[in-house]
């Protein structure tokens, strides 16, 4: 089980809630289960989100294995200029 936290947009599309307990394996089943309990999320995250496990930001990581107890936060993507 990690704790997930979702910042910025990100909470708002899950109709405030910030925080999640989910048990996956990897960043995609994560994506995978926030999609089916927030189905709001789930465009959001096919898009891709920033995701930071214990305070390390991973990118284009989807098979990052999520160490039990971890702290995931997710953030949305910055726009570039």
């Amino acid at each position: 089980m990690v704790k997930v936290t979702l910042n910025g947009s990100l909470r708002s599309k899950a109709g405030g809630q910030s925080e999640f307990d989910i048990d996956a394996a990897d960043i995609r089943d994560l994506f995978r289960q926030l999609g089916e309990l927030q189905p709001k999320l789930k465009p959001l995250l096919d898009d891709g989100v920033v995701v930071a496990i214990d305070n390390q930001i991973y990118r284009d990581s989807l098979f990052q294995p999520l160490p039990e107890g971890s702290d995931v936060q997710l953030l949305p993507k910055l726009a570039g200029g």
